[in-house]
Order: structure tokens, then C-alpha cells, then sequence
């Protein structure tokens, strides 16, 4: 009789990986993409309804669009990253505006504060690129106070930025054993990583419409300035550039909205708000 032996899974070297994405997302300059999102940041502020003078920690918070849209509502925010070029953009931005913000470098699968530090800790489009996905919710989890929120902002997989993802990953395929980022914009994830320690999940499914002169310029802003992509592009020889160029026209143009050559594409993403136990 044969005995079929079944292979153990794969454990991600999660330090390489994060290296790399450190690598990439330092690469290009995302804050001239970042940006143009801001309106998300200012829709989850609202969501979250936090009184001024709440501390509140933005994990993943890339050029700072929660951070902005928090401190403007006089919040006391600690705006953090694992990329120092990102939370630098960040700051120019904030002392542009006259905002006091803290800035620290961090990772978010080690934030360096102690427990239940902060009334709400927040993140858009941010700590869902964590290779070690459920490290990363128990850390939000550890340094929100009990009786505080939890706000995100995630890509789902069903939307055009998770169809990007599932795209590229196509022709770059990701680590071995690491999940989709877009798995933080499904319920099921969120009821599985932070449902012990909550008292209440809500999600609302909302979009942000990506606006551009056409798939070409949204094509080439995000392959010069979006790290991932910009590093998907550099992994692949002229053909595969160009094959990945075209799948990539295929998938905006499922989506688009505009009928005169401009590129008005709305991507579907999750907003939630969690009120810890």
C-alpha cells in the first residue's frame, strides 16, 4: 500500500519579504499616487467619530492621509511607517498644514508601544500589505485600549485595485505561502482576526473612483511612482513589461466608466470600524 505524504506548508521568510516590500515601496515615489486618495482618509475620520484630543495611531500610514484627516480634527496622532522616505512625505505634509503630529518609524508587525496605548488606531490602504497578516491584527489589537476603535481601509478582492493585484500577481507571482493583501477587505477576515477581542464589527463597502487622463497615464503613473507595480515592471523582461501592460488595459477597461478616452474607474474597498472589547 502507498502512503501519499502531504507536504507542509510553506512558512514565509517574512523578515526577506518585508525587506523587499521595504525595497519597493521606498522605490518610485508613492505619495504622488497616495495623495489623490486623501478623500478616503477624511471619510474614515468621520466614521470613526473620535472626540478631539483622542490619541490615535495611523499604522502603515504611508504619506499620511488618516494622519492628516485625523490631526485636522484635533486628535492627538502618532503617524507611523516602516518606510522612512513615506513617513518623511508624511511629515512635510503635516508641518505644511501647521499640524503637530509625531512621526516614528515602525513596523507593523512590531509596533513599539506598550498595551493599550491609543484610543483608536487606524489604517488606510496600509496594513494590509503585511506579509504576516494575522502579527499585524493582533498588533493593532495589543496597542488600542480597551473600550477604543479600530478603523481600516482596505481594498476588496472583487474591486478594480484587487483585480490589479490579482493581475500582476500573474505575471509576478508573490512569495510563496504570503495571502493576498486584499483578504484584510473581506468579512470573514476580519471576523476571523479580530472578533475575539471586539465588541462590535461594522464594514461598509464604499469606492473611490481612480480619475486619470487615460489607462495609459494611469498605466504609467503607477508603474513609475507605485512601488509594487514599479517593481513588477523591473522584474520582467520587455515582453513580459508588455504583456503585463496589456492585461493591465484589459482590467481598467472592465471596469471604466468614462466613454470619451479618460479613465474614470471606481474600486470598491472596505471601510470598518471595530469597537474593542
Amino acid at each position: 500500500m502507498t502512503v501519499m505524504m502531504q507536504e507542509a506548508p510553506v512558512q514565509p521568510d517574512y523578515a526577506a519579504i518585508k525587506s523587499k516590500q521595504n525595497t519597493a515601496w521606498a522605490s518610485g515615489d508613492y505619495a504622488r499616487i497616495g495623495t489623490t486618495l486623501q478623500i478616503v482618509g477624511e471619510t474614515l475620520a468621520e466614521a470613526m467619530n473620535m472626540r478631539p484630543g483622542s490619541s490615535v495611531l495611523d499604522v502603515a500610514a504611508g504619506n499620511g492621509n488618516a494622519t492628516l484627516a485625523f490631526a485636522r480634527r484635533f486628535c492627538d496622532v502618532t503617524s507611523t511607517d516602516y518606510v522612512d522616505t513615506l513617513l518623511a512625505r508624511g511629515r512635510s505634509r503635516a508641518e505644511a498644514e501647521g499640524q503637530r503630529v509625531a512621526f516614528k518609524l515602525a513596523d507593523a508587525e512590531q509596533l513599539p508601544f506598550p498595551d493599550a496605548t491609543f484610543d483608536a488606531v487606524v489604517s488606510t490602504f496600509g496594513v494590509m500589505f503585511t506579509p504576516n497578516q494575522a502579527k499585524a491584527a493582533q498588533e493593532m489589537l495589543r496597542v488600542c485600549r480597551p473600550g477604543g476603535r479600530i478603523g481600516m481601509a482596505n481594498w476588496t478582492p472583487e474591486g478594480f485595485i484587487g483585480q490589479v493585484f490579482k493581475t500582476l500577481g500573474r505575471h509576478v507571482p508573490p512569495p510563496a505561502g504570503v495571502k493576498s493583501p486584499a483578504q484584510w477587505g473581506t468579512p470573514a477576515f476580519l471576523q476571523e482576526q479580530f472578533s475575539p477581542a471586539a465588541r462590535h464589527i461594522s464594514s461598509e463597502k464604499r469606492t473611490f473612483v481612480f480619475r486619470y487622463r487615460s489607462h495609459e497615464h494611469f498605466i504609467d503613473m503607477f508603474r513609475t511612482y507605485y512601488g509594487p507595480v514599479h517593481k513588477g515592471f523591473l522584474a520582467l523582461d520587455p515582453a513580459g513589461q508588455e504583456a503585463l501592460a496589456k492585461d493591465l488595459t484589459a482590467t481598467i477597461a472592465t471596469f471604466n466608466k468614462a466613454t470619451d478616452g479618460s479613465m474614470q474607474v471606481p474600486s470598491e474597498y472596505l471601510e470598518i470600524v471595530i469597537d474593542r472589547a
